[in-house]
């Protein structure tokens, strides 16, 4: 036993001794800036005036980013990179901040792992699995928001849809109405308002609608928005008005939405009664267990 835990041990230091080698190799890069400008810049700015332990680590998380711009890893940056995107530029990070931020939350949960091994007489393991769990909790924050993102905007685009066909109704072109619907917007971090503040202002730029609408496609990527998008492109390309499709467009879009609550509701009776069972043999070996323990004392008395 004590051969063993000297083995994990040694092993442990060796690997501490490898990363502290790469550590040094990398350490040589300067830290990453911090991003000013921008959707990024403005998450970033908001988080950090928000405070709490993303504060306190940033300084960390941008001089470890600097050690990320000297490996070349194309195909996991893109993937990272396209993920945040999906979470609205979550914390302002870029590709090589979340990979620090896993880094430094891997080593964080290690020390944990490392602390309960020593103190509480466990097994080395622990610090494994404390490692890949810190290593892979940045994703699933990032991945959360995401999916929080994706259902914010599902929820408020059959109204926006209204409103901005109401809107042009009344005399007002698409880029007229989708700035009424930003400026009238009651809530200012409201999901669906930003990707609207974004459409505009790359319309602003110079950019077309088709594209600037297609952006908005690629953030949110789910069934609802692509077939918004699609309904504006074909109509502007077909030449056909735009308010009266937009109104289809969001009486569909309510449909739908209900006939996914109607599906819900039929799964949740389903999937109910595994615990509904679980619950009802609970309930049956309380009732029965004291007569069973009594007839089998009895019987061996």
């Amino acid at each position: 036993m004590l051969g063993a835990r000297l083995l994990g041990y040694a092993a442990l230091t060796l690997i501490g001794s490898g990363l502290f080698v790469i550590t040094f190799i990398l350490g040589r890069n300067p830290p990453a800036p911090r991003p000013e400008l921008g959707a990024r810049g403005l998450k970033r700015r908001r988080a950090l005036e928000e405070g709490g332990l993303f504060k306190t680590i940033e300084p960390a998380m941008r001089l470890v980013s600097g050690w990320f711009d000297g490996i070349s890893a194309p195909r996991l940056k893109n993937a990272v990179q396209q993920q945040i995107a999906y979470a609205g530029d979550y914390l302002g990070l870029s590709a090589n901040d979340f990979l620090a931020l896993s880094l430094l939350s891997a080593v964080i949960f290690a020390g944990i792992g490392l602390f309960m091994a020593y103190v509480g007489n466990m097994p080395v393991l622990i610090v494994i699995f404390a490692t890949l769990l810190g290593a892979y909790l940045p994703w699933l924050q990032v991945t959360g928001a995401a999916q929080e993102r994706f259902k914010a905007v599902n929820r408020s685009l059959p109204t926006a849809i209204d409103l901005a066909a109401l809107c042009m109704s009344a005399g007002l072109d698409f880029p007229g109405a989708l700035k009424q619907i930003v400026d009238k917007s009651s809530s200012k971090d409201a999901v669906l308002k930003e990707e609207f503040s974004r459409i505009l202002q790359e319309l602003d730029l110079g950019h077309t609608r088709r594209k600037a609408l297609e952006g908005f496609a690629e953030r949110v990527p789910t069934e609802s928005v692509r077939d918004f998008v699609a309904t504006v492109v074909q109509a502007e390309a077909k030449g056909t008005p735009l308010a009266e499709v937009l109104t289809i467009q969001a009486r569909m879009l309510r449909m739908r939405r209900s006939v996914r609550a109607e599906e819900s509701a039929a799964k949740a009776g389903l999937m109910m009664m595994g615990p509904l069972m679980l619950m009802f043999v609970c309930i049956i070996l309380l009732l029965l267990g004291p007569f069973v323990v009594k007839w089998m004392s009895t019987g061996l008395g």
